[in-house]
């Protein structure tokens, strides 16, 4: 009796779908893990520019001075950050844009907030937003009265 060796047509066919099947998942895979990859770069991104933004503003001293200053290069109290042009590009103090920090705006809030122990005239959380297209961070700060 003589054996035939080989593939037939059909279990060819069956063969390269179920490969094509399981390339088709892997690119999907792929694809999605490429685009996971950039929300932390940009999450990272955000933070940094929230905590500079942030410190900046917490450097300052808690007094009010009650007038608002034209240029953050001028703020001379945490007050003055209240109100921080909302959603601004991210710029130096002296007003210049930061080249590749364009898609990213930034806000900041001040507002007095009671705390244990120590009275809503003399506290104030400042809160900085900063958004990306769709993704926006807020980092919060506290300061006391000294």
């Amino acid at each position: 009796m003589m054996r035939m060796r080989g593939v037939t047509l059909v279990e060819l066919v069956i063969a390269i779908v179920i490969i094509a099947v399981a390339l088709a998942g892997l690119v999907a895979a792929f694809t999605r893990a490429t685009r996971a990859s950039v929300d932390p770069l940009l999450t990272q991104q955000m933070i940094a520019i929230g905590e500079s933004m942030l410190e900046e503003a917490m450097l300052k001293p808690y007094t009010n001075n009650k007038a608002q200053e034209a240029s953050r290069a001028d703020y001379t109290d945490i007050w003055d950050y209240n109100g921080y042009p909302a959603d601004s590009p991210v710029t130096d103090v002296a007003g210049n844009a930061i080249p590749g920090l364009e898609r990213y705006r930034v806000t900041v809030r001040v507002s007095q907030v009671a705390l244990t122990d120590v009275p809503q005239a003399q506290a104030a959380r400042i809160s900085v937003t900063v958004r990306s297209g769709n993704e926006s961070l807020v980092l919060h700060g506290w300061r006391t009265e000294p």
